[in-house]
């Protein structure tokens, strides 16, 4: 049983800040285009790279000794120090006004704006909202909200859950599909250098956090849901990318990535190999 949450005390880091800078090298763009299902190519100074390799830059490094039990660092500094034992990417919203390229030096500046305790049917959750913005040499490059959710982890002796029964879905009017395996998981966790273990520690997330697979990373759906979205559109992102997760995506089958065409824009979604949605997302220009 976890700690009580107090919601007063960890809404007291609303307002902190923080800012980090990295550069797009040519070698993560060709990792990352790779990981997302995009010719690799041979990229050069000035090349567009993927529209969300900000996901990849100036992640948080920790020593070992620093780190949870979930692989992550130890709770607090910017982030505030809720005590519940789950996180994971919940949503969020990208604005891309301008593309990110192969030599930019890149800066990310971000700022938490909201810390809310909700109750669901699994019991206390805790959202952290975060806003960044993500600019180079020639100025905003996106605007970004993240919505980060903490949750309990399941009793002791609690069985490892089912995957939920397929629900209906929409007929995609274009598609794609592609393999969750552990080796794209793997990658996609090198690149952004994330230690957290349910994307790679079988063990810990199915003894643990009890699910019965390895989960795929929340980004790397948004990721694949905007890279699609821009192939239907000439290859432009869209102006923005509103997504949420509706529930986790296991390894050990195919999913697809899909798009409707909605009003001045997309609605997006990647469905395991049920057919049942597991992120869900909307594209306008």
């Amino acid at each position: 049983m976890t700690a009580t949450l107090d919601i007063d005390h960890l809404r007291q880091w609303i307002g902190r800040t923080q800012e980090a800078s990295d550069i797009i090298t040519p070698q993560l763009v060709k990792g990352l285009r790779a990981t997302l299902f995009i010719d690799i190519g041979e990229s050069k100074t000035g090349d567009a790279a993927p529209f969300t390799t900000h996901w990849c830059l100036a992640q948080p490094v920790a020593p070992a000794s620093e780190l949870g039990p979930d692989g992550h660092p130890a709770r607090g500094g910017f982030l505030p120090p809720v005590p519940l034992p789950r996180r994971m990417w919940a949503g969020g919203q990208l604005e891309f006004l301008d593309a990110l390229r192969v030599g930019d030096t890149v800066t990310r500046s971000s700022k938490i704006v909201d810390v809310t305790q909700k109750t669901g049917s699994t019991g206390t959750l805790c959202f952290a909202s975060v806003e960044h913005i993500i600019t180079t040499p020639r100025g905003v490059a996106i605007r970004e909200r993240q919505d980060i959710v903490y949750r309990d982890n399941p009793p002791a002796d609690a069985k490892p859950a089912s995957a939920p029964a397929p629900a209906a879905s929409p007929k995609a009017q274009h598609s794609e599909s592609h393999l969750a395996d552990p080796v794209l998981l793997f990658r996609y966790s090198a690149l952004t250098f994330n230690g957290h273990r349910i994307h790679y520690d079988r063990d810990y997330v199915t003894k643990v956090e009890g699910y019965p697979g390895l989960i795929v990373h929340g980004p790397l759906q948004a990721a694949l849901q905007v890279e699609f979205a821009a192939k239907l559109h000439n290859g432009e992102p869209p102006a923005k990318f509103v997504y949420r997760g509706v529930q986790p995506l296991f390894d050990g089958a195919n999913f697809s990535v899909n798009a409707n065409e909605e009003g001045a824009g997309l609605a997006v979604w990647t469905a395991n190999a049920d057919g049942t949605p597991t992120m869900k997302g909307t594209a306008t220009w």
